[in-house]
């Protein structure tokens, strides 16, 4: 009888998280990463209302994954920037490389099971799936990456990382780690770059990304004030023991809402989308 009550409870959780998913208006499809497994991962669409094709936003997440940890709903920051680009007319796409390797969080974990190389095939073979799709506009694709995933966004702008079919018009990274790439002194972005950072962030330390953007010649705006996480929704600020990979070795950060500094970033985000896509003949 236990076992049966356990099994009923399990299909019971299963059910909820389904329909947690599908209540957000998200489809899940499957995707070929180029990445050296040849994974074949998940990713969670979010299609506009109006007439297609439309411009699309392929969404990388961070080192904690898509998901909350309870309910399978999208964790608030993804929603709610995936509802805000969908409803400005974009289709969202959320390459799920953590939960389709059977991972969860990796903040706490240095050697990743997941690697950078495992999600810039994700996001080369991410390019290539919207490309087909006869509702999104092949050659309007933008990258948008926060932490971790900001972080293989910059390694996936490699010249030689470009997706086999298309490729993006333009990257967004919401506080990238860039200790390693500002050592490839040679090595510059194939496309437009835009960083959004906190200038109090200890976790991911802007000078770094300041470095590259300046030799790149791409643009970064520092948020006086903000940490890491600063434009998640009503995520009050805290501190987080444990993390890998903390400016300050010890594994101490804090993270959390900035009103003012996601007020802005929100701005200049959709308006970087804008004047990019209105470039695109």
């Amino acid at each position: 009888m236990r076992l049966i009550l356990l099994a009923l409870l399990a299909l019971l959780a299963l059910f909820i998280a389904g329909n947690s998913v599908m209540a957000a208006g998200l489809e899940k499809v499957r995707i070929t990463s180029l990445a050296k497994d040849r994974s074949h991962i998940n990713g969670y669409l979010l299609r506009p209302a109006g007439t297609d094709p439309f411009p699309a936003v392929v969404a990388l997440h961070g080192c904690s994954g898509l998901w909350r940890s309870k309910g399978g709903a999208l964790s608030s920051r993804h929603a709610d920037w995936g509802n805000r680009l969908r409803k400005a007319g974009y289709v969202v796409l959320f390459p799920d490389s953590f939960g389709s390797r059977g991972q969860k969080s990796l903040c706490k974990i240095k050697k990743r099971p997941v690697k950078h190389s495992h999600r810039v095939g994700d996001i080369r073979g991410a390019a290539d799936w919207l490309a087909a799709q006869p509702f999104v506009d092949g050659g309007k694709l933008a990258l948008l990456g926060w932490s971790n995933g900001a972080s293989s966004l910059l390694r996936s702008l490699a010249p030689d990382k470009a997706p086999a079919t298309t490729d993006y018009k333009t990257a967004i990274g919401f506080y990238p780690g860039c200790r390693t790439l500002v050592q490839k002194t040679s090595w510059r972005p194939r496309i437009k770059l835009f960083i959004l950072m906190g200038a109090d962030d200890d976790w991911t330390p802007p000078e770094p990304c300041n470095q590259l953007a300046s030799r790149w010649g791409a643009r970064i705006v520092l948020y006086k004030g903000a940490y890491h996480g600063f434009d998640a929704p009503d995520s009050r600020l805290r501190v987080l023991k444990g993390r890998a990979y903390s400016t300050r070795g010890d594994g101490i950060v804090y993270i959390g809402t900035n009103p003012r500094a996601r007020r802005a970033a929100i701005n200049e985000v959709m308006a970087h989308l804008k004047s990019v896509f209105a470039s695109v003949q």
